[in-house]
């Protein structure tokens, strides 16, 4: 498991939660039906990010190494 990857995943429910919290609030309350949203925003982005993988690092190429003559 890559450090990466959780991270990539737990800051992406952080922003999906605040983003549903800041429009669940809009008018001063906060319903059960908003909480469920702001709670299923969170879940869906940590589950669609974290099911997604990172890209892979590039491949360095090695020099040929000099022939061994004996």
């Amino acid at each position: 498991m890559r450090i990466s990857s959780i991270a990539k995943s737990i800051v992406a429910g952080v922003a999906a939660g605040s983003a549903a919290a800041v429009a669940a609030t809009q008018d001063g309350t906060l319903a059960t039906g908003e909480i469920v949203t702001i709670v299923l925003a969170v879940l869906g982005a940590w589950g669609i990010t974290y099911a997604v993988p990172n890209k892979p690092s590039p491949v360095v190429p090695t020099p040929p190494s000099e022939p061994t003559v004996f």
